[in-house]
């Protein structure tokens, strides 16, 4: 079911084979960043291993370029992109699966799996203590697929709040629950 698929580690010369699949799945998920924030961000990524890693998937070109430029010889078809945090929780190093895309194109032949595989063993080897991910309520087959892998289901619900566009609240510290007094 793969072809012959190659999953390699994005450096920063790959962020502009990486941006087109990486907006791409924002505008599936309906997530809002805009063209600049989402470049910064890999970028960002790309620059500094500490941050995590970001995995491509390409493929051989199928065919020749019409243009008078040479074809390439492998297409970008897929990324995940796998951020790190130290978390108390799980003991030091976890991993997030921020994103994995792969173009409808390609889908159903086993790349996101590969992306997917080669990103467990991409942070095993980083020294990630786990990797974490969610999955929209109503992606069912990626909810299979991270369940065939081994992921298991929590019962936790995620909630996110947006410190670049909400502003700062101010506290009074009168309102604050005072702690346990000794």
């Amino acid at each position: 079911m793969t072809m012959d698929v190659q999953i390699t580690r994005a450096t920063a010369d790959d962020a502009s084979s990486a941006m087109p699949l990486l907006l791409a799945q924002f505008a599936e998920h309906d997530i809002r960043r805009s063209h600049r924030e989402a470049d910064e961000a890999l970028r960002g990524m790309l620059a500094d291993a500490r941050w995590g890693t970001v995995l491509l998937a390409r493929v051989p070109a199928s065919a020749p370029s019409p243009s008078p430029a040479p074809s390439p010889v492998a297409v970008t078809v897929g990324l995940a992109v796998l951020p790190y945090l130290w978390t108390l929780e799980h003991g030091g190093l976890v991993a997030w699966l921020d994103e994995l895309y792969v173009v409808p194109a390609r889908r159903g032949q086993g790349i996101g799996r590969a992306l997917l595989l080669a990103g467990i063993d991409a942070v095993r080897g980083d020294g990630c203590r786990a990797l974490e991910l969610e999955v929209e309520a109503d992606h069912l087959r990626a909810a299979r697929l991270y369940q065939r892998e081994g992921f298991e289901r929590l019962t936790r619900t995620r909630y996110s709040l947006d410190l670049v566009t909400r502003p700062a609240a101010a506290i009074d510290p009168s309102d604050a629950k005072q702690g346990p007094t000794a």
